[in-house]
C-alpha cells in the first residue's frame, strides 16, 4: 500500500522565488512542488494560507554540550528549542562536551548520549586538536561532517588550540579526505598585547572586553588560514566572523577561487557595542559584538556573498558561569544563547534592510546544508526531506523568559521585540512544533 500523501500549501512558498505552491510530501520526502490548487483527492491538506513556508533552518554551529556538561544544555532541551524556532537540522560542535569529539571513541559516546532524545536531525563535527591527526580519517569514516579547530585558547582545557605547525599537516589530510575545516579565527598575539594594556581596567565595562579582543586577532588569523588554504587546497570555513576589517581578505580569497567560505551570526547582525550596557555579561562572546558601522559592513558582505551563511553559535552555560551578579566580563563564560530565536532575529534585521525571505533561506538553510554536505536538506524541492517552517513574517513578539525553551533562560535577546514568528515546524513531513511548543521529542535522526 502506498504511503499517504500530505500536501502543505501556501500562497507564499519560498524557493528561489516566493509564490503560491502546493508541496506534495510522501514518506518524509518532497515528491514535487506543484501548483497551489493541485491537491489530489484523498490527500491530507495542511493549508498555511498567507503565511510563508520556508525550508527548515539548518544550524551548523551549535554547542549541545552533552555528554559531560549537560547542565549547560543537552540534546533534549536544545533540539526542542530548535524545533520551536523553525530549526530542523543541527550540527553539533566538538566542544564543550566531555569528552570532546576528537576521537572515534568520543564520537561513539556522543551518538550514544543523543540516541532517542532528539526532536530534530543532528549531525556532528569532529575536532582538530594537537596530536589527533591519526584520528581524522576514522572520524570521517564514522560520519562526522567535517572538523573544527581553534587558533587560540578555546576556553576549555580538553580542547586544545593548534598553531601552524599542527594546522598545516591536518589541512593536508582533510584536503585528501574532502572534509571541510571550520576555524575559530582569532590568534593570541593581538589578544595578549591588548591584555597588557588593559591591566587595571574595569571588568564590568563592555568597552574593556571589546578592547581585549581586537580586530587584529581576526585579521591575522584569516591571513594564516588563507595562506594554508591556498597551500593545501583544503575546504576551509571561517566561523562566527565579526571583524569588518577582515572582510577584504575574504573577498580577495573568493576572487582567487580559493575554497574558503565564512559565516556570521545573528548576534553580530542584531546588536551593537554602543548599546550593550556595562555589566551585561549575557552579551559576552568571542569574537565580540562590535560597533554599528561594523554591523552594517557585515550586512553588506552577506548581501554581496562574501559571507556565505548565518549560524547561531548557540553556546550556553549554566547561569552562574555568566557572572551576572558581579557583571564581570572578564570572569564570565563567553557565549550567546540564541538557537531558538535565530530565524526571527535575522528576519527582523533583514527585513529592515530590504532583504527577502529568499535571502534568509539562502543564508540559513541552503548555505549551511551545503557546508555540511547535507544534500537532502536546505531547500523546498523534489527529492529533498520535507523539512518545512510555516512562518508568520509580519507578526512581532517580545522575548520573555517564559518564551525561552533552552535549558536556561539567560540570553541577551531578553526584552527584544522581534519580527517573524514560527507557526509550525515539520521534520520529514511530521509536525514537530507549533505555536511555541514542541509536539514530539524523539523524531530526529542522527546524521
Amino acid at each position: 500500500m502506498a504511503e499517504p500523501l500530505l500536501v502543505v500549501r501556501s500562497r507564499r512558498v519560498v524557493t528561489d522565488i516566493v509564490a503560491p505552491a502546493a508541496i506534495h510530501v510522501r514518506a518524509g520526502r518532497i515528491e514535487r512542488v506543484a501548483a497551489w490548487d493541485d491537491v489530489p483527492a484523498g490527500a491530507r491538506l495542511d493549508d498555511a494560507g498567507e503565511l510563508a513556508v520556508l525550508p527548515g533552518i539548518v544550524d551548523t554551529h551549535v554547542h549541545l554540550n552533552e555528554p559531560g556538561r549537560t547542565e549547560w544544555e543537552g540534546f533534549a532541551t536544545a533540539t526542542r528549542a530548535a524545533a520551536i524556532g523553525g530549526v530542523t537540522t543541527l550540527v553539533d560542535m566538538p566542544l564543550n562536551s566531555i569528552p570532546p569529539t576528537t576521537t572515534c571513541e568520543a564520537l561513539s559516546a556522543k551518538r550514544a548520549a543523543a540516541a532517542g532524545q532528539c526532536a530534530v536531525d543532528v549531525g556532528f563535527w569532529g575536532g582538530v586538536v594537537p596530536g589527533n591527526a591519526g584520528e581524522l580519517a576514522g572520524l570521517v569514516a564514522d560520519g562526522v561532517r567535517g572538523f573544527k579547530c581553534f587558533l587560540v585558547d578555546s576556553g576549555v582545557e580538553e580542547f586544545g588550540w593548534v598553531g601552524e605547525a599542527e594546522l598545516a599537516p591536518a589541512m593536508a589530510i582533510l584536503a585528501g579526505l574532502g572534509a571541510p575545516l571550520l576555524v575559530h579565527a582569532e590568534v593570541a598575539g593581538p589578544i595578549d598585547a591588548a591584555a597588557a594594556g588593559l591591566a587595571g581596567a574595569d571588568p564590568r565595562r563592555y568597552a574593556t572586553y571589546l578592547a581585549s579582543r581586537p580586530p587584529a586577532a581576526e585579521e591575522q588569523a584569516i591571513a594564516l588560514v588563507t595562506r594554508l588554504c591556498r597551500a593545501t587546497g583544503a575546504r576551509t570555513h571561517i566561523v562566527h566572523h565579526s571583524a569588518a576589517s577582515a572582510l577584504d581578505q575574504l573577498r580577495a580569497a573568493r576572487a582567487d577561487g580559493l575554497p574558503l567560505t565564512a559565516e556570521t551570526c545573528p548576534h553580530y547582525l542584531h546588536f551593537t557595542a554602543e548599546a550593550i550596557p556595562d555589566g551585561a555579561t549575557p552579551f559576552k562572546c568571542a569574537p565580540p559584538i562590535r560597533d554599528a558601522a561594523n554591523r552594517e559592513a557585515l550586512w553588506r558582505a552577506l548581501a554581496e556573498g562574501v559571507l556565505d551563511l548565518v549560524a547561531s553559535d548557540h553556546s550556553p552555560c549554566s547561569p552562574g558561569l555568566k557572572a551576572i551578579e558581579a557583571g564581570d566580563f572578564v570572569a564570565a563564560w563567553g557565549g550567546v544563547a540564541g538557537l531558538q530565536l535565530a530565524l526571527s532575529v535575522v528576519w527582523t534585521e533583514a527585513c529592515a534592510r530590504g532583504h527577502s525571505l529568499v535571502d534568509v533561506a539562502r543564508w540559513m538553510s541552503a548555505g549551511p546544508a551545503r557546508l555540511a554536505g547535507l544534500g537532502a536538506k536546505g531547500a523546498i524541492a523534489a527529492g529533498r526531506d520535507a523539512d518545512l517552517v510555516v512562518f508568520d513574517d509580519a507578526a512581532t513578539a517580545t522575548v520573555t523568559a517564559a518564551s525561552i525553551h533552552h535549558r536556561h533562560r539567560v540570553t541577551p535577546y531578553a526584552g527584544e521585540t522581534l519580527r517573524g514568528q514560527v507557526a509550525a515546524t515539520y521534520l520529514r513531513g511530521q509536525r514537530i512544533a507549533e505555536a511555541g511548543r514542541a509536539l514530539a521529542g524523539d523524531l530526529g535522526t542522527l546524521l
